[in-house]
């Protein structure tokens, strides 16, 4: 794998084309001199972006390139590396015949990115039921993330999602499964992995020396000595123990409920958490407009907007760009800190 430079764009996959993905990709490349806006190509359908720039009644020139060519028309027009598929434009409406161009573009953006011709992967909202309406059969973006790495670099990893933004990073232990299953899921192995993951990525991608990593209880005031539930002790505790004796600075389980107010964020620099809500809850209570979804633990840096395909707003003009531009910013931030090893 090459390293990656910071005089190299990002490769922005354009996600679902029926959702805000190319609403907020358009809108983010008008604001590129206000925002200060790393350079980007999108991998996408040239006609489909051109298509919606008119319905958005955007003056935005769409020039197909090579990715080698996209720092030198970022300036002047949107550059965009050109799918294999077509995409049908309908938005509001997804189609599973677009699936096989949703997933093209984040298989070329990777590839893209692994072959030192981006600096990152930043990823715009997909929508998971046209996908599985045509086949596709991971649970979602990060999995499938996670096979790519492991298709280029033969090595297995272990994707970790960091909800980031200005004010709070969190981690879910446990994602997109039933809070009944929750306590079953649970290992120690697991929490002790993600921390591991955390605190690697935190010194590689973010530049900090010695990450400071906050752990949170399961149960309410972190089981109460097992008056309120036994996982903390028998689970959580000693999978801060295990890092802890391997030199990380992790500290739990702790009550969540006092865990995310404006002291208590003061002393950590990442929450990880048991389930999705305990760690999104507050991360989008804080900083719902600038979230950033970031992926730890792969051998190239990925980013995304911290929200969903919106279909109702799509083509309305109505989409922020903001968490598009703090995904980019991040990318390209993480990009100069360094990178994780193959």
């Amino acid at each position: 794998m090459t390293t990656p430079s910071t005089r190299l764009p990002l490769a922005v996959s354009c996600g679902e084309p029926s959702g805000i993905g190319p609403d907020i990709i358009l809108t983010a490349w008008t604001m590129r001199a206000e925002s200060d806006l790393p350079p980007f190509f999108c991998v996408g359908d040239p006609a489909q972006l051109a298509a919606r720039a008119r319905m958005l009644n955007f003056d935005v020139p769409v020039t197909i390139v090579e990715p080698g060519q996209a720092m030198a028309t970022f300036a002047d027009a949107l550059p965009v590396v050109p799918l294999s598929h077509r995409v049908e434009e309908r938005p509001g409406t997804p189609l599973a015949g677009n699936a096989a161009g949703t997933i093209e573009a984040i298989d070329r953006a990777v590839a893209q990115t692994v072959a030192g011709e981006a600096s990152g992967v930043v990823t715009a909202p997909i929508a998971k039921k046209p996908l599985y309406d045509a086949g596709f059969a991971h649970p979602g973006h990060t999995e499938y993330l996670a096979e790519l790495a492991a298709s280029h670099t033969g090595t297995r990893v272990r994707p970790v999602m960091m909800i980031a933004g200005p004010r709070l990073r969190t981690i879910p232990v446990t994602i997109h499964i039933p809070l009944a299953d929750v306590p079953v899921a649970l290992t120690t192995d697991l929490i002790a992995e993600t921390i591991r993951v955390a605190d690697g990525d935190l010194k590689r991608r973010f530049g900090i020396a010695r990450p400071r990593i906050a752990v949170a209880g399961l149960n309410p005031h972190a089981g109460e000595d097992g008056a309120l539930g036994t996982e903390d002790t028998a689970i959580v505790a000693p999978a801060v123990d295990q890092v802890r004796a391997e030199g990380v600075d992790a500290s739990g389980p702790l009550p969540a409920d006092t865990m995310f107010h404006a002291a208590a964020r003061e002393t950590y620099d990442v929450a990880v958490c048991m389930y999705h809500d305990q760690a999104l809850i507050p991360a989008k209570a804080l900083d719902f407009d600038l979230g950033v979804n970031v992926t730890l633990g792969l051998p190239f840096i990925r980013t995304s907007p911290d929200h969903g395909t919106a279909f109702a707003i799509a083509g309305t003009g109505a989409a922020r760009p903001d968490s598009f531009i703090a995904a980019l910013t991040m990318a390209a931030q993480m990009a100069a800190n360094g990178r994780a090893p193959a």
